[in-house]
């Protein structure tokens, strides 16, 4: 590939000179800020057509067709030469939580480790090379040690005495507190909490946390300072740009998270469009309703930009199936006393749903397990009328009962999953389920059925950020190892197409942003991921190989 300042050296930077048998005449060209030319431009535009070249100006589209006709039509100030190259809208993350992706860099990582006692050893690590009181870190999945058993805090007191410790799960619905965390935050053997667990062994915490529990030792963690969280956002979008990402979803959000964002991006510092899904706080709920505080530079409510929305709550039904949290409407098939957590009572739900009917916002409700799922759909169908454009959303849907199914095409409610969730969860899986329901886990193409498209994303940092990871767990159905052979369950692998609209327009739909992105049609942002493969017809061994080349956003290449 090759960029040039101004137009091709063989054309006039101003002019087309032709012939028509009796004068030669002039024709003025529409400046543009830049042309770009691929070997295929797939535009994921209502006909999924493709092209050979785009123009930019302003930050938009204002052309796209041949290469031919678009060098006539235009002179451009930079011409992007990607003819060995593929162009597709820019990729967009439904559903992830950048910020706290980012805070995983600044603090110890613990993922992919082999057992409890490499989670130990990192952590000594990075202790010796960090100042800070508290030791955080997060990524340990037992799921994937030699013993499968959660940890308890015994270790950690020993190497630990003077600091407090809270190591999240990579699922973030469970941890581990050492003894001084646990007595900052007040917790003993007899602290319960609803929609949480303490557990408890001969009369001592074990320092296992699950889900709303966790919350009493976050809340005596000094908040992050405001240079550590832009520290965090300016890293993880360095990282998302590299994987091809151009927006985010960022799930659980609070006002002044989402104020600092819009700072950032008014700055100039921050590039990746984000759509934010507030928490569901005193202050989010109060900016919902248009009252925002003073000091807010936000006007309230509905609030959109090119690089930043604010229309959604985010709440939490339940927790994960990797540390049985998730809420089933049976028991575990490997822990028969347990259903797992209900961590919202419905009467919040509806509550919440009430205030998002009051001002506009959509729903965004993390439901994994059936039960979950169950009252999330019929609390959402109290309020939505059949036909209604209001894409309320289920976040996850990884389990969903037969007679739940068709409550998402009666009240248009759109199933927002993550397809690598099946393949990273499906050596343990089916212990958790039994064989009968995992007939009902991740039935991606019974959920695209009910509306005719969902939204796929990756839940990062429980997953890898890569959304061509995203995309291969849809349509090959396999791990990172190309494992299984012919794929996990293939019945409900996605065709490419309807893998790649997942991560472009129909994201951007999920997000109310589908007249501004997801596609490359003129009038639309000009943000574009450049792959060196034709990922309509990349086989499932080459796609686990490519890295994408190019990420530009508002025709400016960021990565």
């Amino acid at each position: 590939m090759s960029i040039k300042g101004g137009y091709p050296a063989n054309q006039d930077s101003r002019f087309f000179i032709y012939s028509d048998h009796t004068a030669r005449r002039r024709c003025l060209k529409e400046h543009v800020d830049l042309l770009l030319a691929a070997r295929k431009v797939y535009r994921c535009d209502p006909a999924f057509r493709t092209a050979q070249a785009v123009a930019v100006k302003d930050g938009r589209i204002v052309g796209v067709g041949s290469r031919a006709e678009l060098e006539i039509r235009y002179s451009a100030q930079r011409f992007l030469d990607l003819s060995s190259q593929y162009v597709y809208p820019g990729f967009i993350d439904p559903h992830c939580h950048f910020l706290s992706y980012g805070y995983v860099l600044q603090r110890a990582d613990l993922f992919n480790t082999s057992s409890w006692d490499e989670v130990l050893e990192r952590l000594a690590a990075y202790k010796a090379k960090s100042p800070a009181f508290w030791i955080l870190g997060r990524g340990w999945n037992q799921n994937d040690w030699a013993a499968q058993e959660f940890p308890d805090r015994t270790r950690l007191d020993e190497l630990f005495p003077g600091n407090p410790v809270l190591l999240t799960r990579i699922d973030g619905h469970a941890a581990i507190a050492n003894a001084q965390a646990l007595r900052l935050a007040g917790i003993t053997a007899d602290t319960k909490v609803e929609g949480g667990a303490v557990a408890v062994d001969q009369g001592s915490p074990t320092g296992l946390l699950l889900d709303n529990a966790i919350d009493l030792v976050r809340a005596v963690i000094p908040a992050p300072s405001r240079e550590e969280m832009t520290d965090a956002l300016l890293r993880a979008q360095q990282n998302c740009f590299a994987a091809g990402l151009t927006s985010v979803s960022n799930a659980g959000t609070e006002l002044d998270e989402a104020i600092l964002m819009h700072r950032l991006q008014a700055e100039g510092r921050m590039k990746m469009r984000i759509y934010v899904m507030l928490a569901t706080g005193a202050r989010e709920t109060a900016f919902a309703l248009g009252k925002p505080p003073d000091s807010c530079p936000l006007p309230g409510g509905i609030f959109q930009n090119e690089s930043l929305s604010i229309r959604s709550f985010k709440m939490f039904a339940d927790g994960a199936l990797g540390s049985r949290g998730a809420f089933l409407l049976e028991p575990y098939a490997d822990d028969p006393d347990n259903r797992g957590l209900l961590t919202c009572p419905e009467k919040d739900l509806e509550r919440q749903c009430s205030i998002a009917t009051e001002c506009g916002y959509q729903m965004n409700v993390h439901a994994i397990g059936d039960a979950a799922a169950r009252m999330v759909l019929d609390s959402y169908a109290r309020f939505l009328k059949p036909g209604n454009d209001l894409r309320w959303r289920v976040e996850h849907a990884q389990l969903i009962h037969p007679d739940d199914l068709p409550k998402f095409g009666r009240y248009g409610i759109i199933p927002s999953i993550q397809t690598t969730h099946a393949t990273s969860d499906m050596k343990w899986a089916p212990a958790r389920l039994g064989k009968q329901r995992m007939r009902y886990a991740h039935i991606y193409r019974e959920l695209l059925a009910q509306n005719g498209w969902l939204a796929n994303g990756s839940d990062f940092p429980i997953e890898k950020i890569e959304p061509l990871r995203g995309f291969r767990s849809a349509v090959f159905r396999t791990n990172d190892e190309g494992e299984p052979k012919g794929g996990f369950q293939p019945e409900n692998a996605l065709t490419p197409e309807e893998a790649l609209k997942a991560m472009t327009i129909w994201a951007a739909k999920a997000n109310f942003e589908d007249h501004l992105k997801g596609s490359i049609e003129v009038g639309k942002l000009a943000d574009f991921t450049v792959l060196p493969a034709d990922l309509m017809e990349v086989s499932e061994e080459r796609l686990r190989a490519i890295k994408p080349s190019m990420t530009i956003v508002g025709g400016e290449i960021v990565f």
